[in-house]
């Protein structure tokens, strides 16, 4: 046996971030105790630090062979296995550690990272959430099963990632991806929060100093993105290919903050693609060709960018893609007349006690308007959050399916629903004292029934532009999301979903009686006091004026979570009004799709 320092001496060095040291003391004490077991796991461990992933699938086989009844054995090669890049091994070493202890959160954990590895990503969902029943507690637990759920489920991964606050410190890659989880489900501010822990502790961090300089013009603070790049670059004259790529394109979004899209072509054009499947990088460069005014080129880029989309998402939610696929499955349901007019009528807030809802089909201008209503004093918005589809997801756990099950809801389950909304609020913002909550989301257009059942006294704005131009922009964007992703992956399918989310909004909206405004983009921009003159009285509002500071406060704000965050913090502008008759040739074939839309709301083609 050897001595108990000698064992301290290798943890020591493991942790002091000194693997090469460690492995040499391992190697010497194994010449003397060549079975003991915490030694073989310590080799291993140390040698995973050192990359060196294939040698240390031989420590951890070892401590298989020598004690096959341990499940913590097999997991551990479970998970070298994984760094080795042999996923189906590593699946079954998970497997059989399962077997062994199918309670234990651990092992569901390995499995679940090894079924994502091979791309199967139900199995791996299944069993990282399994992992998170069995450990609620578990950070990787919920943070892995959150990576594998955001692009198909975000409401929920918003939801698993709620108690980050207890987990920190963590290990850097599992907080630098915590910190991605974080910014891609609109909670940069926490995300913010995770990198300063990190690079409190790890300043010299590559990866995450380039995830903060991304985060920073996130956040509208340019010129600190440009001084963290600057400085990066100072200190690592050399990096590998991977970081490269990754500032070249920061540096890229940078130019185009700045107002230099030539310069951002150059640089995107130098560094090229991150990845085989980097459709972020065409979905760039067709922003940089648009402004350039290479239509055609940015058209082209457009294409590429989501048919590597699809390619990349297809795995993840093959029925989302799939040729029959409802382009926006949430648009299909009908409340029928006569099951609301059979809801028993319940104690319910008053319009005043309510939230103001701003809805409207995404690049409608609901940013816009959320900024204008936030910026005044009786008013308090708190960015984008799925709360309504939190709520109607954990619904449909209990048997109560949208929109026709609403009617269920009783007056015991109207309360504790208003109740578990407002929990949800509070987890986000500090409510001031005598304001009125705005929930903006442009798809709770889509969640009108069960809104009408909690607040049947609630007003909506909803925002309204030309459909051509909402369909354009669309088509433009990098929707993280799967449900976005396949309903806005050609001009037609976008198209598509907005007539259909439309429709849904115009059959549900009569169940409203009056409670709504519209609000047109178009006559936001050009008549900006006259437009928030009427929001102000359909509000019961006597100052408009707050309104028309919104830029400036939208800047004072930082983290906007839309893809409109560039805008909204200048002044009102007309310059995207009849954006997409510059592509009119492209819409030959989207006109027939809208013109329902088109005639109704007096839009020309």
């Amino acid at each position: 046996m050897i001595p108990t320092i000698a064992l301290s001496s290798i943890v020591a060095a493991i942790q002091e971030g000194r693997p090469g040291e460690a492995e040499r003391l391992c190697r010497l004490s194994l010449e003397q105790a060549p079975d003991d077991e915490n030694l073989h796991l310590l080799l291993g461990i140390c040698l995973q630090q050192q990359e060196r992933h294939d040698e240390a699938l031989i420590p951890y086989a070892w401590l298989t062979t020598n004690d096959p009844g341990s499940a913590t054995h097999w997991t551990n090669y479970a998970t070298a296995l994984r760094m080795a890049g042999r996923p189906a091994e590593s699946a079954d070493a998970a497997t059989h550690a399962i077997r062994l202890a199918p309670s234990d959160a651990m092992h569901h954990l390995a499995l679940g990272l090894a079924k994502l590895q091979q791309s199967d990503h139900e199995a791996a969902q299944e069993h990282l959430l399994k992992a998170c029943e069995l450990d609620p507690e578990s950070p990787l637990a919920h943070i892995h099963a959150a990576n594998a759920l955001v692009a198909v489920r975000d409401a929920q991964a918003y939801t698993l990632l709620r108690a980050w606050r207890a987990w920190l410190p963590l290990d850097p890659q599992d907080q630098l991806l915590l910190a991605h989880l974080l910014m891609t489900i609109g909670d940069a501010n926490d995300a913010y929060d995770v990198l300063v822990e990190l690079m409190a502790r790890a300043p010299m961090n590559l990866p995450a100093r380039l995830q903060m300089a991304a985060l920073y013009e996130r956040r509208n603070e340019l010129d600190l993105a440009e001084l963290l790049l600057s400085d990066t670059a100072d200190h690592f004259p050399t990096m590998d290919n991977r970081d490269r790529l990754e500032m070249a394109h920061v540096r890229a979004t940078l130019a185009m903050r700045r107002g230099n899209p030539a310069e951002a072509r150059s640089i995107l054009d130098d560094a090229g693609p991150r990845t085989p499947l980097d459709y972020t990088h065409f979905f760039n460069l067709a922003d940089i060709q648009d402004k350039l005014g290479n239509r055609g080129d940015a058209m082209q880029s457009l294409a590429k960018a989501h048919a590597l989309q699809v390619e990349e998402l297809t795995p993840i939610a093959p029925a989302r893609f799939a040729a029959d696929a409802q382009v926006l499955p949430n648009a299909v349901g009908r409340l029928g007349e006569s099951d609301h007019a059979a809801w028993p009528s319940l104690i319910a807030p008053t319009a005043d006690q309510s939230p103001l809802f701003i809805v409207g089909f995404p690049r409608s201008g609901t940013t816009l308007l959320e900024q204008m209503l936030d910026a005044h004093p009786a008013l308090q918005s708190m960015d984008e959050r799925p709360f309504f589809t939190i709520m109607a997801n954990e619904l449909l756990e209990y048997g109560v399916r949208m929109p026709d099950g609403i009617g269920k809801l009783n007056q015991k389950d109207c309360d504790e629903l208003r109740g578990r909304y407002y929990g949800l609020v509070a987890d986000k913002i500090r409510r001031a004292p005598g304001t009125r909550l705005v929930d903006k989301n442009p798809l709770n257009m889509l969640m009108v029934p069960l809104i009408k059942r909690l607040f049947p006294h609630s007003k909506f704005i909803l925002a309204l532009r030309h459909p051509c131009d909402v369909v354009l922009s669309n088509y433009m964007q990098n929707y993280r999301s799967t449900l976005l992703a396949g309903a806005c992956s050609t001009l037609e399918r976008t198209a598509m979903a907005y007539v259909a989310a439309m429709q849904s909004w115009l059959y549900h909206a009569d169940f409203l009686q009056g409670n709504v405004l519209v609000s047109r983009y178009e006559d936001l921009v050009g008549e900006s006091a006259m437009q928030t003159r009427k929001i102000a009285d359909f509000l019961g509002l006597e100052n408009a004026a707050p309104m028309l500071a919104h830029d400036s406060h939208a800047r004072d704000k930082g983290f906007i979570a839309t893809p409109s965050y560039t805008e909204v913090i200048k002044p009102v502008s007309r310059k995207s009004i009849d954006r997409w008759r510059r592509y009119q040739g492209e819409f030959e074939s989207v006109l027939p799709i809208l013109k329902p839309m088109l005639d109704h709301w007096g839009y020309a083609g």
